[in-house]
């Protein structure tokens, strides 16, 4: 027999016994440790409360807030917030600005790289709908001295700049600015930028949460064999394999 086969059966023993050494929890005993963890129903109300309104689901927060009868929630700041979040994903930047202004205009006057992004989205939904001399004078008069006082700024407007360059800007190298990602990426930085200046977190806990179990279970299934959960929709614990 060659070394290279005798090395490859070695390893092969090997990992056959780390595999069968791992500890092996049943179901019954896995459920009974989850038992034993308390976790008050008042704190999960809040986990679902604060991923509700962080999202901006204003009609579900309200009926989870009559039905938990969880702390009452402002719901108009949270419609407020929607709209803006709406206006920018939809393209309207000026009226998204404005309604900003009308929420709390510390909220730019504060934020000069919000502000900025709000400004450069702005200028890539001119040169989306054609408005080239247009948006040549609002990246001279807006953009560009704001470029002049931070490097960052000046290289992004560059980038969008350079989308006039070319006839087919959905097929260009920079085609990436005119996609809706990119709505959504200015739109989720509004977003949390008002949250925050409503003393709110700018994200929700509860995928932080899913992803810290996801994290958990890795580590753990190097250690043992146990109940996993899989399917992170329903939770199901899957029998062990070993």
């Amino acid at each position: 027999m060659s070394l290279f086969w005798i090395v490859i059966r070695r390893l092969a023993e090997i990992e056959e016994r780390m595999a069968t050494s791992k500890k092996v929890i049943t179901r019954e005993e896995w459920e009974k440790r989850l038992n034993d963890v308390k976790i008050r129903k008042e704190d999960m109300n809040k986990l679902v409360m604060n991923f509700l309104v962080t999202e901006g689901y204003v009609e579900a927060a309200e009926k989870f807030r009559m039905e938990s009868g969880t702390e009452h929630i402002d719901l108009a700041t949270i419609s407020d917030r929607m709209a803006v979040k709406k206006a920018v994903q939809c393209g309207n930047v000026e009226d998204a600005i404005e309604k900003v202004n009308d929420l709390n205009p510390e909220i730019l006057d504060t934020n000069p790289q919000l502000f900025f992004h709000l400004q450069q989205q702005r200028l890539i939904e001119l040169i989306r709908n054609g408005k080239i001399e247009e948006a040549l004078e609002f990246a001279q008069e807006e953009l560009a001295p704001r470029g002049e006082e931070n490097q960052t700024f000046l290289e992004e407007l560059e980038r969008t700049v350079s989308l006039l360059a070319f006839e087919d800007v959905s097929n260009c190298p920079l085609g990436e600015l005119l996609d809706i990602s990119q709505r959504l990426k200015t739109a989720s930085e509004v977003n949390a930028a008002i949250l925050t200046s409503q003393s709110h977190e700018k994200d929700p806990k509860l995928p932080s949460l899913l992803k810290m179990l996801i994290w958990a279970q890795n580590q753990l299934d190097e250690k043992a064999a146990y109940p996993r959960i899989n399917n992170l929709s329903n939770a199901t614990l899957e029998d062990p394999t070993v």
